[in-house]
């Protein structure tokens, strides 16, 4: 049965569409993968995709991801996928979302791709009760393009999920292998916020057993002083999967009292935080 330990994007045999028990999402996802080839334009070190390359993802057959993502549903709506392939407990689609093995806002198919799955979504009657998502690193928000598909999944009262998981250049560079200047992930996120509901989503661990300490909590929460009445949310999260990437051996779980305190943190800016430690 699918765990929160397994996100395969194989395993219902299907190139583009996935399904997974989401330990955020609270139960079963649906998953779009438009980076087939497991090529992003970041690297960041817990990543859990094998054979993890630089790049972008090929041309996207829409025909077949329309056709292995009605299939799916089918499977869960009017079929006995629930019984057979997920635990009890977590028997509930909560959503469909764009997410796999790489940045998905990088295919040139992206805004096409929201709106097969949003008509999909439709003719099963999923919306509203079950969340269109998108998981992005923010990257490319400046294209025009990208900025239309997150405005169709914002008109379905959909989601996006905004990685942010240090405060400063130099944390980026360390957790997500690019170099990025904060003030430009913080006009991209602001961008965003005003397409769709937009929560922002932080990986916090230890690298060679130490904490990312007071500077780097400091300079993220900081960062995140100018939207906070504008984003949804954070989720906060620890490691759950082992990554995939050569400094796998060197990151660590934080202990719960420290993860409870830097969500405090957050918190105190008037945000909500939804912890996973």
């Amino acid at each position: 049965m699918l765990t929160i330990t397994d996100h395969r994007r194989d395993y219902s045999g299907f190139r583009y569409v996935y399904p997974v028990v989401s330990r955020r999402a609270g139960g079963v996802s649906v998953g779009i993968n438009l980076n087939p080839n497991n090529a992003c334009n970041w690297a960041c070190i817990y990543c859990q995709v094998p054979d993890l390359k630089r790049g972008g993802p090929p041309p996207i057959d829409l025909g077949q991801m329309q056709a292995e993502l009605e299939a799916l549903l089918d499977d869960i709506v009017h079929g006995n996928f629930m019984q057979r392939e997920v635990p009890e407990a977590a028997r509930q689609l909560m959503d469909v979302a764009f997410s796999g093995n790489g940045e998905p806002t990088s295919a040139a198919e992206f805004p096409a791709a929201v709106d097969i799955v949003v008509a999909a979504m439709h003719r099963f009657r999923l919306l509203p009760d079950v969340k269109l998502r998108l998981i992005t690193n923010g990257s490319l928000l400046h294209r025009l393009a990208v900025q239309d598909g997150i405005r169709s999944i914002g008109a379905e009262d959909g989601e996006v999920w905004f990685k942010i998981d240090r405060g400063t250049a130099a944390g980026f560079e360390t957790v997500n292998r690019i170099g990025v200047d904060p003030a430009r992930a913080l006009t991209a996120l602001d961008v965003c916020s005003t397409l769709a509901p937009t929560w922002v989503q932080t990986c916090w661990f230890a690298l060679d057993g130490l904490p990312p300490g007071d500077a780097e909590e400091n300079a993220y929460v900081e960062l995140l002083r100018p939207v906070a009445q504008k984003i949804k949310g954070v989720h906060l999260y620890g490691l759950a999967r082992p990554s995939l990437q050569p400094d796998a051996s060197r990151l660590g779980r934080l202990p719960e009292q420290e993860m409870a305190a830097f969500a405090a943190r957050i918190s105190a800016l008037g945000v909500e935080v939804s912890l996973n430690p």
